[in-house]
């Protein structure tokens, strides 16, 4: 059962095959039997999800609901859920239990679906292997010594090991596609603008978006009809109109253009991913796709500029926990200044304050013409790279990441060496166009994704690309063997 698409388990709950109560308890017993291992949820909210799978049942009881109502599913916890703990994986946030909602929470709630739980996270979002939370690492079902990927790897763990359905992430610079590529499930992160970011604990705010993480594109597609739409209280939230994701999904890829980026391709590409990657273009060719090799010339510059742009929001973002209002604050104080001081150090972990560190210098006087200003001119520059080559080609392919998951611990001393797994990734969020992760095959027995980036709001372009490769391959479908014993 645990296996089984949205599709089929709407299906089977409008059969009365099951009821959604009966589906809640069998994905909350396989959380109590198989999550200590993982630690991929910091809250399991059972009283809550029993009571919205019972609402469920009675709504799908009179013939109403949508194909998500009923369906157990988790947020990352930095989505604000009204009455539920709501962490950001930080001991600053440990306490705090927002008055208010999500709009992307609020949405799927809207849709009936069920929330089982808040997922583990990178601290605040930043990281790429899951290893900053306050609440410890969480580690990959695939291999328990081996990462996840970040900082939405809390949700993609719990789908590979099939303890949700699907689960909403967030993405700065590739944080629901590489933990989808290292877990092996299917991740998209749209264009920027198209998910509300309202109530969703900001890291950088021109960077973060919202997206859906699921086993399959058809799942994710269910999820996007959900969540996605403009949403007045969010001023980043595009008007443009939303599509239907489901329509097309079937649509054939006879004609459609496919770019491969040369710098994608280079020194620092594992060689078993690399195989796995051209073998799944491969498979788009025999789907009638025809293949040019393309040039995104500034994508060596996009590490440089987002570790100059994201710890500058995050620096103007993050100022506004100091102890005061809500969060962690010190005991006993000697004097405000003090209070402030010792809060923060103590709330914030060293990854977050290391980034605060990094994102205030580059505003300061002095520097920010030099540092701040040159990124966002850079910033420009990627992004035109990818409109010239979107103007050739329908979608561009590459590699999700260079490696495959590696191992807890093994890059934690080496920040750089950790920044450079996402040297695929940013540039995406840089330019902010849609892109996903899509399970391609395996190297080094571990999963690894084939990224889809496209033009601006393309999603449901993307959605069928990825359905249709879905369709004729089965890698989506391969599930941990950890996963197989509950």
């Amino acid at each position: 059962m645990y296996e089984q698409s949205i599709s089929t388990l709407a299906q089977q709950l409008r059969n009365k095959d099951i009821s959604s109560v009966e589906l809640t308890n069998l994905f909350l017993k396989r959380i109590t039997d198989l999550d200590p291992a993982l630690n991929s949820f910091i809250t399991v909210s059972s009283d809550i999800a029993l009571a919205q799978a019972a609402q469920a049942d009675a709504l799908l009881q009179s013939g109403q609901g949508s194909s998500l109502t009923g369906i157990p599913i988790a947020h990352k916890d930095l989505f604000c859920t009204q009455g539920t703990l709501t962490t950001c994986g930080s001991k600053m946030l440990n306490n705090f239990i927002p008055p208010y909602e999500s709009t992307v929470t609020s949405r799927i709630q809207q849709a009936g679906a069920v929330m089982l739980g808040k997922t583990n996270m990178d601290e605040f979002a930043m990281g790429s292997s899951n290893e900053n939370s306050y609440y410890g690492a969480v580690k990959n079902p695939w291999n328990l010594e081996t990462v996840p990927g970040g900082s939405s790897g809390g949700s993609a763990a719990a789908i590979a090991a099939g303890l949700a359905v699907a689960a909403t992430g967030t993405d700065t610079g590739g944080s629901i596609r590489q933990p989808a590529s290292f877990c092996g499930i299917t991740g998209l992160k749209p264009t920027y603008g198209r998910v509300s970011r309202f109530g969703m604990i900001a890291y950088a705010s021109s960077l973060d978006q919202a997206g859906p993480m699921a086993k399959s594109a058809e799942d994710c597609a269910h999820l996007m009809q959900a969540m996605s739409g403009f949403d007045e209280k969010d001023s980043t939230s595009s008007e443009t109109p939303n599509d239907d994701y489901l329509s097309n999904i079937n649509t054939p890829l006879t004609g459609l253009k496919i770019g491969l980026p040369k710098e994608y391709f280079g020194d620092g590409l594992d060689s078993n991913v690399a195989d796995i990657i051209m073998a799944a273009v491969k498979e788009f060719e025999k789907l009638g796709a025809t293949v040019k090799e393309v040039s995104l010339p500034n994508l060596q510059l996009s590490i440089p500029s987002y570790y100059v742009i994201a710890p500058s929001e995050a620096s103007s973002n993050l100022s506004r926990f100091d102890g005061v209002r809500f969060g962690h604050r010190c005991d006993n104080p000697k004097d405000l200044l003090d209070m402030y001081m010792r809060s923060r150090s103590e709330g914030f972990g060293t990854e977050v304050q290391k980034r605060i560190m990094v994102g205030t210098y580059a505003l300061s006087e002095g520097y920010y013409d030099a540092y701040y200003l040159k990124a966002q001119k850079i910033r420009r520059l990627i992004k035109q790279d990818f409109v010239n080559a979107l103007n050739e080609v329908d979608v561009i392919m590459g590699p999700v990441a260079p490696t495959t998951a590696f191992g807890l611990g093994s890059k934690t001393s080496d920040p750089v060496a950790m920044y450079l797994e996402d040297i695929y990734t940013l540039s995406v969020n840089l330019a902010g166009i849609p892109a996903m992760s899509v399970p391609a095959g395996f190297a080094n027995n571990m999963p690894v994704g084939l990224q889809i980036m496209g033009n601006y709001f393309a999603e449901a372009k993307l959605l069928n690309i990825a359905h249709q490769y879905q369709q004729h391959t089965d890698w989506h479908l391969q599930t941990p063997t950890m996963a197989k014993g509950a």
